[in-house]
């Protein structure tokens, strides 16, 4: 067959399935449509699965001579040179949408100017135009798309199912809201109104409107000429998908795989396996540093350096998550202690186990393998560890009937209280934060401390808890660089591609305060100098190979990182109290106020809730005292 030049409507049929390849595309572009005329309501209506779609706005409107030049390929008031690409401040550029979309539609375009007596209508079916017509209606643009696909079966067959596709539309509606906080979008499918969210005066107000979570907090950070922000929801609320992973790229929803693990990163040891974050992340970088024209329904952007917008968003999300934003005024932790310093014996005992006599407050070693679980607080408080072979009750021995009721009064009671219930501290001046505020009652089962506060009884899981403790104080000595560095007697040779390795180098001071001392041995070799003992010598060569991996694609060092982590938080698990263990009221007390040196104190390492609460008047609902 020789060469031939196709006919524009096998041309037009050829780009509407790449721009429209569903009804959802379809709607996505017409909205944006909207939003480039200045339009502040947008009022969707959709049938039968996207196959019928109406959208209305209040935008400025065409002027009758526009109409037809709209529904040509190429034609567009967005741009007129190829420099305009690099300084977009529209969401359409190419002028080939309602083309596209008239090609495989019966399309009826109405619109009106502001000043203009009445509006003109243009009809196209699939592709041909039929003539200008004088209609009524208000100023702005309405457009309404029938039988879409029609004239292509083969296309129309790939559909799923109209449940399907009113979905995906709506989910391209809420991401399109999200990102215009200012406009008010109205939402029929199938003629009955599904959602109307009115205009909000900020991006958080409308993330509270639309996800419907309340509260949700706020972050931001920049790195070089990219600006992250973020609204998200605090560990306690979670997704089992990354569905509400919500991802702006100059404010356009894009679907981008190193941001979206940006955002898993800041919550890293917060999240349990399974569990993904609430999150909605914007973020923002000069026009020509990113490049929107890359994919056919624009839902994807490349950043002229990506690891940059890795480290804004990560950053922007981790910065608030540390500073534990979701908890009350009074359980927000004392300033935290300098540490000690910590050497490398204090993490490795003779018998291979790490040794925390130096990290966290020593528990005496009678007090660590009680057998005997009929243990009573007198005895705790008493330190008395010599079990008798039975244990018996307290006497009560009441001199008068009086004494008796008075103790009983008493009891009931409770101490007299103006404040949250007072525990022993270790210097009475010194503020006391939320853990060490509440009272101990004593154990259950060896496995949780159970405290009180004014309001509710509070389980704490020990393990959990002085995991979480241990974690924070090697992840702090790590960081501070406290830790032992191995010197090599000749530098490990490690080879990977050219590329990670002047990745590596570039990164070199950073990674050297990780106790990681590198240096080029070669263009496709990295030698390693020295490193520190925690990190055993027969995985840095994966390490640093998956480190340099990420740098290229994400920047900075979040793989060493991340492995570290992992290695203190294994470390911790092992090492600390257990559940089936015993404690003294006094050590359930030390590891109460150490808990509030760290913010994220309410999650072991691994994500686990570290406490659980029970609220008196759930106690006095379930008792029947109240109603």
């Amino acid at each position: 067959m020789s060469i031939q030049v196709l006919s524009p409507e096998v041309v037009d049929q050829i780009a509407a399935g790449e721009v429209v390849e569903r009804p959802a595309h379809l709607v996505k572009e017409l909205v944006e449509n909207s939003i480039d005329a200045g339009a502040t309501r947008v009022h969707v209506e959709f049938f039968d699965g996207g196959r019928i779609v109406k959208v209305i706005d209040n935008g400025k409107g065409m002027s009758p001579e526009d109409l037809p030049k709209a529904l040509e390929r190429f034609a567009t008031s967005k741009i007129s040179k190829t420099d305009d690409l690099w300084k977009l401040r529209t969401f359409g550029f190419r002028g080939e949408a309602l083309a596209s979309i008239a090609a495989v539609s019966k399309l009826t375009l109405t619109s009106r100017r502001e000043g203009d007596e009445q509006a003109h209508q243009l009809v196209s079916e699939y592709g041909k135009k039929r003539d200008l017509d004088k209609v009524g209606g208000s100023q702005g643009t309405t457009i309404l798309i029938e039988n879409l696909f029609e004239n292509t079966p083969a296309r129309l067959k790939f559909l799923k199912s109209d449940a399907a596709e009113n979905t995906a539309i709506k989910t391209t509606l809420k991401a399109m809201a999200l990102s215009h906080f200012d406009v008010e979008f109205r939402i029929q499918e199938n003629g009955k109104l599904v959602s109307f969210w009115p205009a909000c005066k900020s991006r958080k107000d409308r993330v509270e409107q639309i996800l419907e979570i309340k509260p949700l907090f706020e972050g931001e950070a920049s790195r070089e000429n990219v600006k992250a922000y973020a609204v998200f929801a605090d560990p306690h609320n979670v997704a089992k998908t990354a569905k509400n992973i919500w991802l702006f790229a100059q404010n356009r929803w894009i679907q981008d795989r190193s941001i979206q693990a940006a955002v898993n990163e800041a919550y890293r040891n917060l999240l349990m396996h399974g569990e993904y974050p609430i999150a909605v992340v914007w973020v923002e970088t000069d026009p020509d540093c990113v490049d929107v024209n890359i994919h056919p329904t624009k839902s994807q952007v490349k950043f002229q350096d990506s690891s940059l917008a890795f480290r804004a968003v990560a950053g922007a999300l981790r910065g608030t998550l540390e500073k534990a934003p979701w908890l009350p005024q009074e359980q927000r932790p004392q300033p935290l202690a300098p540490l000690a310093d910590v050497s490398a014996a204090d993490y490795t005992s003779t018998q291979g186990l790490p040794n925390f006599a130096n990290v966290v407050p020593a528990m005496p070693k009678e007090n660590l393998a009680f057998e005997d679980t009929s243990l009573t607080v007198t005895q705790f408080q008493k330190k008395d560890f010599n079990f008798p072979s039975t244990v018996q009750q307290p006497k009560m021995d009441y001199k008068t009937l009086a004494d008796a009721a008075a103790s009983r009064e008493t009891f009931q009671q409770g101490p007299a209280m103006s404040g949250p219930p007072a525990t022993v501290s270790a210097n009475p001046e010194e503020p006391r934060g939320y853990w060490s505020s509440l009272e101990v009652l004593g154990q259950a089962n060896l496995t949780y401390i159970v405290t009180q506060a004014r309001d509710k009884i509070v389980f704490v899981d020990q393990h959990a808890a002085h995991e979480r403790v241990v974690f924070e104080k090697l992840m702090s000595a790590w960081k501070g660089g406290k830790v032992d560095v191995q010197d090599f007697l000749f530098p490990l040779a490690i080879d990977m591609s050219p590329e990670k390795v002047e990745a590596l180098v570039a990164l070199a001071s950073e990674i050297e305060r990780l106790g990681v001392f590198i240096e080029a041995l070669g263009p496709g070799t990295i030698g390693v100098k020295a490193a520190p003992l925690m990190i055993k010598e027969s995985i840095l060569s994966s390490v640093l190979d998956k480190m340099a991996s990420e740098i290229v694609e994400q920047g900075g060092s979040y793989s060493l990182e991340r492995v570290v982590g992992d290695i203190c938080a294994t470390m911790a698990c092992h090492s600390v109290v257990r559940a089936g263990q015993a404690l003294g009221l006094e050590q359930m007390k030390s590891l109460l106020r150490d808990m509030d040196m760290f913010p994220l104190s309410s999650f072991c390492p691994h994500g686990r809730p570290v406490s659980v609460e029970y609220p008196f008047f759930k106690l006095e609902k379930d008792f029947g005292r109240i109603v």
